[in-house]
């Protein structure tokens, strides 16, 4: 809960533009808020129909978080021009009146996280609203050591796109239900991890999984981990995952993505003694020649495909196929993020 002045402001904001006289259909009426950030100051506004807004200042290059579009709060992205300028905004609007009051609470604590991290005011913004978000959702069942090694290995791959573009959480599309792990329309990565047991010999589900995309190429990151303790060499499970959440311009997408992929933020403290060493890392080109069983390689063959829940293993473990070069998963990397732009 924030303090009274902050609720204070926000609601002499909006009376005094609830009094003006009404706005055309499409335009609103806007107030600067006191609370300045890096892109500018955040804004109050009412439209024609007296619905109540919160604009937060954004680069006009910055995608605004999809999904949240009503039937009570809707998130868009607007951009407001007068004769000498021109600033886009992540707009939070309230479409029921009825819960004004709430809505003042939710813009208010906008209000004090913007101005305690004023570089990044929209993060405060999708902060504020995962907070919020968090006092309704359940708690889900705890990851097991697989699921945990091969969450650790997507990240890792992760961070490595988050340190060239803080949207790139947007190419993670395995927790989506994708086929691969990441993914643009010409160019996938699929990821996978053993923390157990010798030789490179990844276990692939479904006959799609090592296809590549239509007219484009696929490759897969593989990765020996081994679990170590505190004190000890490796990367904690829980660092890995908050370094991912520092660089990622949108927490709450993110945090979305982690749910689907099994981890809530209210298991943390369960996972904060895992440990992972990183002992083999190997990259492959997905090549016509790769071991692997895939829809389009039977229908090649002429032969029809009505087999469903296909799982198979592979073994990487001898001189061929021959793993990438670091420059060429380098290349890999900056193309997702080109291709993503």
């Amino acid at each position: 809960m924030i303090d009274d002045p902050f609720r204070k402001v926000v609601e002499e904001h909006w009376g005094a533009l609830e009094a003006a006289p009404p706005s055309g259909e499409r335009r609103l009426r806007v107030s600067q808020l006191p609370v300045m950030t890096d892109q500018g100051a955040l804004v109050a506004a009412v439209d024609h129909d007296g619905v109540r807004h919160m604009l937060v200042p954004v680069h006009s290059h910055l995608k605004v978080r999809a999904g949240l579009d009503g039937p009570v709060l809707h998130l868009r992205k607007r951009a407001l021009e007068d004769e000498e300028t021109y600033q886009t905004y992540a707009d939070l609007a309230c479409l029921r009146t009825d819960l004004n009051d709430l809505f003042t609470e939710l813009c208010a604590d906008i209000l004090d996280a913007a101005g305690r991290q004023p570089t990044n005011p929209v993060k405060s913004l999708y902060q504020v609203l995962d907070r919020w978000k968090a006092l309704f959702q359940p708690q889900g069942v705890v990851l097991g050591p697989e699921q945990l090694a091969g969450l650790f290995g997507e990240l890792l791959v992760l961070e490595r796109l988050l340190e060239l573009d803080s949207s790139a959480h947007r190419l993670w599309r395995g927790p989506e239900g994708h086929r691969h792990d990441f993914a643009t329309e010409s160019l996938a990565v699929e990821v996978k991890t053993s923390a157990k047991g010798a030789g490179r010999r990844p276990r692939i589900h479904g006959l799609d999984q090592l296809d590549a995309p239509d007219s484009g190429a696929l490759c897969l990151a593989w990765f020996r981990l081994r679990r170590t303790t505190a004190g000890t060499s490796g990367v904690g499970f829980m660092e890995l995952l908050e370094r991912t959440l520092r660089s990622c311009d949108d927490e709450n997408a993110l945090l979305d993505l982690l749910a689907r992929a099994g981890y809530r933020s209210i298991d943390a403290e369960r996972y904060r003694d895992v440990r992972f060493a990183v002992d083999e890392e190997y990259w492959y080109e997905v090549t016509p020649d790769f071991p692997s069983l895939t829809t389009r390689a039977l229908l090649a063959a002429g032969l029809p495909v009505s087999i469903v829940d296909v799982e198979y293993t592979i073994d990487l473990s001898g001189e061929t196929p021959t793993p990438m070069t670091a420059d060429a998963v380098h290349r890999t990397i900056d193309r997702m993020i080109q291709e993503s732009a």
